[in-house]
């Protein structure tokens, strides 16, 4: 869209970002609902974290025929993916056949940055403003940036990155016209989901690829494949099915966890069981045993499968050695899946640095400079991760009643209710944000629950001449304090001091478990009960040149005690 000589436009919505839960929030809003919405988006291009993460190897973690759009049939008919799991590229094909299919380009501003959303009281409007200097005024704004966004990559605070004589990249920020890697010294600094996924790529190309490594990761293969007439055919007949599975379930994956118990079955049996999972492939290792998540004894058991594979793969002993000597409980960081990121460490133009050991002591002009040696490289790679969850929404100034900043709100971690509403920020929605299950699940499947969501929030309150939501105190009170009862239950509690779903990767950041650990079939009955009974926890009025009216049933600080403690984990 055009974006030259746009100033003060006047909407009923507004929409940050045009990754999967804008695209969807647009058509929701528009189409449905009738209200005039744009999207801002930063990029010049949709996809959001797809449009910048395209770095070697960059594959979604979730099966493709989980991670697409379920709202619409005739979509899902026309729609074929070609993999198991989805490359960058064919995602971002997927979602601009959605866009033309849907027409939505017309409505999205690209190469728009938010710089900053400030309520006006006496408007019951929110001010945005764009870094090119647009400006826009709409009842509801809508924060649909993700999770992990391009502006709250992190790359470390190395000394001598300014000097470094090569060129250097981050992943969540990877040219667009790619990287050329062919007769170069590589040097990896990371092994996340996105470290593990990059290596083996650059490893076929690269002279040499150095790996830095500080903490060992957990991976299981993702038995990656085509995509097979057969399987197209399950997918048609057993729609519905698949449908009422990842929106009810625990984590919005095409699959069950096990009602099994790992010392319910013999030793013999629980190897059968693990190996099955391993040759299987994917995320659903995590599942073949019900207690993984919940167990320590339990979780040590797949743990010790994990390591004796790694060792059975990785053919120098060093090298394995280094590559198992993990600290963490597995899944209470990100488990990733990968293709051949073991196997990698048995070419001969494949290096491993343990930086625990030898820590990265500043980059010189040459390369980097370790405790104990010095490595020549011509580029460098950084797999560093993200401000997560919390980074992608304090990147904006974003000011709610009485100027109150949303940085200052959340400088002891972020607080809001259901992971949609933070009190004090009135009308202002956060698609997936801290406090939902968000990056516990399959994306794809929050995301249409709280589209949806919004939807009929917003055509509740458009029925009834109501134009002023805001979550209480006490609604989000209640909530910050369910989802820390809730994560006490699981092993993720383990993770609090290396996991960034507790911030551990930012120095200085508090040590909050940021997503929700419920599960997603448990909150998105809880978000029902909400909506049931008339927005309970919520306020809800009027507002009338800035004095805002709410019915005295609605003006309390409601608990939503009892719409909690009617859902068991």
């Amino acid at each position: 869209m055009n974006n030259n000589g746009l100033k003060n436009i006047k909407l009923d919505s507004l929409i940050i970002g045009a990754g999967f839960s804008g695209l969807y929030q647009l058509i929701a809003l528009r189409n449905r609902l009738g209200f005039s919405t744009k999207i801002l988006e930063a990029g010049n291009g949709i996809g959001g974290t797809w449009y910048w993460n395209r770095y070697p190897g960059a594959r979604c973690d979730s099966e493709s025929h989980s991670y697409n759009y379920y709202f619409d049939d005739e979509l899902l008919d026309e729609w074929q993916w070609s993999e198991r799991y989805p490359g960058q590229e064919e995602i971002i094909k997927y979602l601009n056949y959605v866009v033309e299919k849907f027409d939505l380009n017309k409505d999205i501003y690209f190469n728009s940055r938010v710089l900053s959303a400030h309520y006006d009281q006496q408007k019951n409007k929110w001010l945005v403003v764009t870094e090119n200097g647009q400006r826009f005024e709409c009842t509801y704004l809508i924060a649909a940036v993700g999770c992990l966004d391009n502006s709250s990559s992190i790359v470390p605070k190395f000394s001598g990155l300014e000097n470094f004589k090569g060129d250097w990249y981050h992943t969540g920020n990877w040219p667009h016209e790619g990287v050329d890697f062919k007769g170069k010294r590589v040097g990896q600094i990371g092994t996340g989901s996105t470290g593990i996924q990059t290596a083996p790529i650059i490893a076929e190309t690269a002279s040499h690829l150095t790996v830095f490594q500080r903490n060992p990761n957990f991976s299981v293969p993702a038995s990656n494949r085509p995509l097979n007439s057969d399987f197209q055919k399950y997918l048609r007949e057993n729609r519905e099915k698949i449908k009422k599975m990842i929106q009810s379930n625990t984590n919005g994956h095409p699959f069950l966890f096990s009602e099994c118990k790992i010392f319910d079955v013999s030793e013999e049996e629980r190897e059968e069981i693990f190996e099955r999972a391993w040759e299987n492939g994917g995320l659903s290792f995590r599942g073949c045993f019900q207690d993984i998540a919940f167990d320590k004894k339990a979780n040590d058991m797949a743990v010790d499968f994990l390591k004796r594979k790694i060792r059975s793969i990785v053919k120098n002993p060093e090298k394995a050695k280094v590559l198992t000597n993990m600290d963490h409980v597995f899944g209470t960081k990100r488990p990733p899946i990968d293709t051949n990121y073991f196997e990698t460490f048995n070419r001969d133009n494949v290096s491993l640095v343990d930086v625990k050991s030898s820590p990265i002591e500043s980059i010189i002009p040459k390369g980097i400079k370790t405790k104990k040696e010095e490595y020549e490289l011509d580029i460098l790679v950084f797999a560093t991760g993200f401000d997560a969850m919390t980074g992608p929404l304090l990147n904006i100034d974003i000011q709610g009643l009485d100027g109150k900043k949303l940085r200052d709100i959340w400088k002891d971690g972020p607080k809001t209710f259901l992971g949609i509403q933070i009190a004090g920020f009135p009308n202002l929605f956060t698609i997936t944000g801290p406090g939902s299950p968000s990056v516990l699940c399959n994306m794809i499947v929050p995301i249409e629950q709280h589209v949806e969501w919004i939807e009929k929030c917003l055509g509740y309150m458009k029925k009834n001449n109501i134009n002023y939501i805001e979550a209480t105190q006490g609604s989000m009170k209640k909530w910050v304090e369910h989802n820390e009862d809730v994560v006490n239950e699981t092993l993720f509690i383990h993770g609090k001091e290396h996991s960034w779903y507790f911030g551990a990767n930012i120095p200085g950041k508090p040590r909050v478990f940021m997503p929700y650990a419920g599960g997603m079939g448990r909150y998105k009955a809880i978000c029902n009960d909400v909506a049931r009974q008339n927005y309970i926890g919520f306020k809800l009025g009027n507002n009338d040149k800035g004095k805002t009216y709410i019915p005295p049933k609605l003006s309390v600080d409601i608990l939503v005690e009892d719409v909690l403690m009617t859902k068991k984990l």
